[in-house]
């Protein structure tokens, strides 16, 4: 089990997106270990990309999306939902991939406790849903993914096969950008938050 480096993330955000499906995502809180195989992604990527928050949201309220990869940026949507995004490649490139779904592995108990749910299949099966069962909130906006309370590792997991879509939420954003497939879906999944777009 191999933790991703931060050449992982320098890399550029579709291939990181892309490479991320299969992985791990792993988060550890006191004694508890929270963990889930990432099965859907989507890129975003630079001010230009008018579905990325870069191009529409003042720089103070996404900063960490200038600070390269390997970092953190979560924000709240709807004024309940967090968002986990994995910011990419250089400095001062505003660019991240959105952990859409995972497939749970370690700390299902708490992760049912957490979504107060104990369907399996919706558990992680969603942006939304897998911060609330991991327990991701603002306090992990800004942490780096190198250090221990969370990062995500290689277990050599077997992927099926990877599809590709348009992005899911995004259709205020002009063409091409709203169409644009950037979304990375495991397809024989079925924690997938979305089957078809």
């Amino acid at each position: 089990m191999d933790m991703m480096n931060l050449d992982f993330y320098k890399k550029p955000t579709l291939e990181v997106a892309e490479s991320l499906i299969g992985k791990v995502l792993v988060v550890k809180n006191k004694n508890n270990v929270l963990s889930g195989k990432i099965v859907e992604t989507e890129a975003y990527i630079g001010s230009n990309d008018k579905a990325c928050h870069a191009s529409w949201r003042k720089r103070v309220s996404c900063e960490n999306l200038w600070k390269g990869g390997g970092i953190i940026y979560v924000y709240l949507t709807y004024g309940m939902h967090y968002m986990l995004n994995i910011v990419t490649e250089k400095d001062n490139f505003p660019s991240a991939v959105l952990i859409r779904a995972v497939e749970p592995l370690e700390g299902i108990d708490i992760m049912v406790q957490n979504r107060h749910t104990e369907n399996i299949a919706n558990l992680t099966s969603g942006p939304a849903k897998l911060t609330k069962a991991f327990g991701i909130n603002k306090s992990f906006n800004g942490k780096s993914l190198l250090g221990r309370g969370i990062y995500v590792e290689d277990r050599n997991l077997p992927v099926c096969k990877i599809e590709s879509s348009k992005r899911v939420g995004v259709d205020y954003a002009e063409e091409p950008w709203r169409s644009i497939e950037w979304r990375f879906y495991q397809s024989n999944s079925l924690f997938v938050s979305k089957r078809v777009e």
